[in-house]
């Protein structure tokens, strides 16, 4: 599996698809940031002028489906009009999205679009690709993206958090580590990675949190095949955060964005 491959022809389906209505095609997520591995997804953000027609979409989303030899959570791809790059929209409004989670969907019913709506996470998406993502074709970042509002930032990443008491037992090295990256940006006002947030951690969070953090690190970077978890020092680790997670949004100039 070369992610690099991948990249170049997707990057070559879409210009050719797209033509003139193409702003770029950015990278972000772990591959940008340098902490990608075989169990990762592959992020990508596409920016275009103007609104797309349903075969359109349909045919971006074809040619994701045909790929072969992917990383294990496939491709996460979403389709932006220009203008919410430039004036941030929040929620930010969307013409398709794609990921290994609807997949069967698009790949059972030809009439299916995921499309047309709002997310959340496209908050966040775009803040990586400001500060740390990778042009792959068109506009450069800075022309083509203002920097995301910190209060949306910060809320896009609560909203990911907002099942940990139930998600850190059923995927403990996701929220693991999301959590930590979530408290060192807020601390430190740092845009990191996943692998960075769990590093970060370990040196600064305390020490009876060190086995659930070195045990997700682990088996994110692969130098771990499994590990053992215990729930109820999982739960412990999640209530922690999220106090020093709230107790710093709370204090800030725009806690009432919060819930």
């Amino acid at each position: 599996m070369n992610p690099q491959i991948i990249l170049e022809e997707i990057v070559a389906q879409y210009v050719n698809l797209l033509r003139e209505n193409l702003v770029g095609i950015y990278l972000h997520g772990s591959l940008a940031m340098g902490c990608f591995t075989e169990k990762s997804d592959l992020d990508l953000l596409v920016l275009v002028k103007n609104p797309l027609e349903f075969r359109v979409k349909r045919s971006l989303i074809e040619r994701l489906l045909i790929l072969q030899d992917l990383p294990d959570k496939g491709i996460e791809m979403s389709v932006v009009l220009g203008r919410y790059a430039r004036e941030f929209q929040y929620p930010t409004p969307f013409e398709v999205h794609y990921s290994e989670s609807f997949k069967e969907q698009y790949m059972k019913d030809d009439n299916y679009i995921c499309g047309d709506g709002v997310d959340r996470d496209l908050a966040a998406h775009m803040t990586v690709v400001y500060h740390r993502g990778i042009c792959l074709y068109g506009k450069k970042i800075k022309e083509a993206f203002a920097e995301v509002p910190r209060k949306y930032y910060i809320d896009s990443l609560l909203y990911d958090i907002a099942d940990v008491y139930t998600g850190i037992i059923n995927d403990p090295v996701y929220y693991t580590l999301n959590l930590c990256r979530i408290l060192y940006y807020l601390q430190e006002n740092i845009i990191a990675s996943k692998k960075e947030g769990g590093d970060w951690g370990l040196k600064t969070l305390p020490g009876k949190y060190s086995g659930i953090i070195q045990n997700s690190v682990g088996l994110y970077c692969r130098q771990l095949e499994k590990a053992t978890w215990d729930p109820e020092a999982l739960i412990d680790f999640a209530g922690y955060m999220l106090r020093k997670i709230f107790s710093i949004v709370r204090a800030g100039d725009s806690a009432d964005t919060f819930h």
